[in-house]
């Protein structure tokens, strides 16, 4: 593991205590079942979203009521295309920052489906399969090699079984406003996705000015390097300011 920036050691009860986790496409909640227990160990309020996957709107709307139900200032926990939708839901007053992990940061006007297109095309886009109403799921080839290819064959049985499949329209959804221009941001780089490019990954984290930590990892860094995850996590809850 390689990082990018050293976080100042927090003082205990300092920092924002609530993060809510917010999930990417082909996947649930259950993705972050590693991370949570970890990051409550550490006396922080945890929420992982569960988002309905039918529109970039939708999933907005689903995370800005776990806000809502936040008794303070909330950290902003984002994989994937769950990187669109903080980006949008992260203006709310009562976020204080958002993380990225191995997710989409993209700016006013853009959508996470468009994006990231003066890279090489991520191999596990070619594994993408629609249905007849639009929504796009996984094959269990793309889950093995290209989602989750540094899991036990079990767990990756689990990902194939219990993905969400994802409507087209979702990665479609434009951003009207980048959160991350007045919010404080961190980047968790995977360095072996292969469903987003890691180069690109380490553009988009230089362009919201985050701090950052690589991990050799795939797609789901959550599931592969728990401790990790859940540790920069923590440092960035610790040092993300109160207002």
């Amino acid at each position: 593991m390689t990082t990018t920036r050293e976080t100042p050691a927090a003082t205990p009860g300092s920092g924002t205590r609530n993060v809510l986790l917010v999930h990417g496409a082909w996947a649930n909640s259950s993705s972050w079942s590693k991370v949570i227990p970890l990051l409550q160990a550490k006396g922080l309020h945890v929420t992982a979203v569960q988002m309905p996957l039918t529109s970039l709107a939708d999933d907005v709307a689903a995370t800005q009521r776990a806000i809502a139900l936040q008794d303070g200032p909330v950290l902003l926990v984002s994989h994937s295309y769950g990187g669109a939708v903080i980006t949008e839901a992260g203006n709310d007053p009562k976020v204080s920052g958002l993380v990225y992990v191995a997710a989409f940061a993209p700016n006013d006007g853009e959508a996470a489906g468009e994006m990231g297109k003066a890279f090489p095309t991520p191999p596990g886009l070619a594994e993408l399969r629609p249905d007849k109403g639009g929504y796009l799921s996984i094959t269990p080839k793309g889950v093995a090699e290209d989602f989750a290819q540094d899991l036990t064959n079990s767990e990756i049985q689990v990902l194939t079984a219990t993905q969400g499949p994802t409507n087209g329209a979702a990665l479609g959804g434009k951003v009207s406003h980048a959160a991350w221009k007045t919010k404080p941001s961190w980047y968790v780089i995977s360095e072996n996705d292969r469903m987003i490019s890691p180069d690109f990954e380490r553009a988009m984290a230089t362009q919201i000015k985050a701090k950052s930590v690589s991990l050799r990892s795939s797609h789901v860094p959550m599931l592969s390097h728990p401790s990790e995850v859940a540790q920069f996590i923590s440092d960035a809850a610790n040092t993300a300011p109160l207002h």
